[in-house]
């Protein structure tokens, strides 16, 4: 009995070699004949069985447990000790941290500083304006002057125990002041100085020179020309107050500077004028050293 010739599976090589087209509609088993197995036999597992893992097998672990650390936890096993692991993201800086420094921004000049230098440049402008009035009036007055070359004056290293002020930038334009008053006519002598401690709000600012020129009105009138308010300092309730033994004309006011008040005393002898200012204080304050610290600054032989 004759065998019927083999027919490959659609899609497989025929017996010559030839590719076989796949079969027509209608070739194909019917449910639960032939190569398609029925559900629950040949190679598809049923659920729960074969190479599928179920959801709770296989390499997605389930919340908490696994190689995913549950959040606030870091990436270490149970039991294990953290010093033998690196710290997450080890060799990378932290998100927002500087690789190379912090940059600091560059310091600014405090309110009280800045007061400070508006007031030496407001002295300084009444100084130059006095070495010129004093020069005029010196023309005159010259002879009148008696005993100036006994009188000079000096720096000293604190100013009514308080120290000189140590900020470069304060140095510097006191400095400038310092040669103001070198340059007035006549002069022996010169200071220019701050002292005291700006946080403490306790500064004191000398302006002085000895002079061989006018008298001692002439040299008070150049000092005090400014202290109207008219392109210098407005000074209120500016009235005399004792010089002490060093003798001469002294007088003492009050005036305002950005709302920081401070008192002003001006002396003038035969042989010597200055000014002394007190910031952050009253007019009676400076008033009560003014005596002190002027036979600091003002020596005579």
């Amino acid at each position: 009995m004759s065998q019927p010739p083999y027919q490959p599976n659609p899609g497989e090589p025929g017996p010559e070699g030839g590719y076989q087209p796949p079969a027509a509609p209608g070739s194909y088993p019917p449910p639960g004949q032939g190569s398609y197995p029925p559900p629950g036999q040949g190679s598809y597992p049923p659920p729960g069985q074969g190479s599928y893992p179920p959801p709770d097998q296989g390499s997605y672990p389930p919340p908490g447990q696994g190689s995913y650390p549950p959040p606030g936890q870091g990436a270490y096993p149970p039991g294990a000790d953290p010093n033998a692991y690196p710290p997450p993201n080890a060799g990378f800086p932290g998100q927002g941290a500087p690789q190379y420094g912090t940059v600091q921004p560059p310091k600014k000049k405090s309110s009280a500083l800045k007061i400070v230098l508006i007031v030496v440049g407001v002295v300084a402008l009444l100084c130059v304006a006095g070495s010129v009035v004093a020069f005029v009036a010196a023309k005159d007055k010259v002879e009148q002057v008696v005993d100036a070359t006994k009188i000079t004056v000096v720096e000293p290293a604190t100013l009514g125990g308080r120290p000189k002020a140590s900020d470069p930038t304060l140095q510097s334009s006191i400095s400038g002041l310092d040669g103001i008053m070198s340059n007035m006519p006549g002069a022996t002598g010169s200071v220019g100085g701050i002292y005291g401690d700006l946080q403490k709000q306790d500064v004191v600012m000398v302006a002085a020179a000895s002079s061989i020129n006018g008298s001692a009105q002439d040299r008070f009138d150049a000092m005090t020309q400014g202290l109207g308010g008219s392109g210098g300092m407005k000074v209120d309730d500016f009235t005399d107050t004792e010089p002490g033994p060093l003798g001469g004309i002294a007088k003492c006011g009050e005036t305002n500077s950005a709302g920081v008040p401070m008192a002003i005393c001006v002396w003038s002898d035969n042989g010597s004028s200055g000014m002394l200012l007190m910031m952050f204080k009253q007019k009676a304050d400076l008033e009560k050293e003014f005596v002190t610290l002027r036979g600091e600054i003002e020596k005579k032989a």
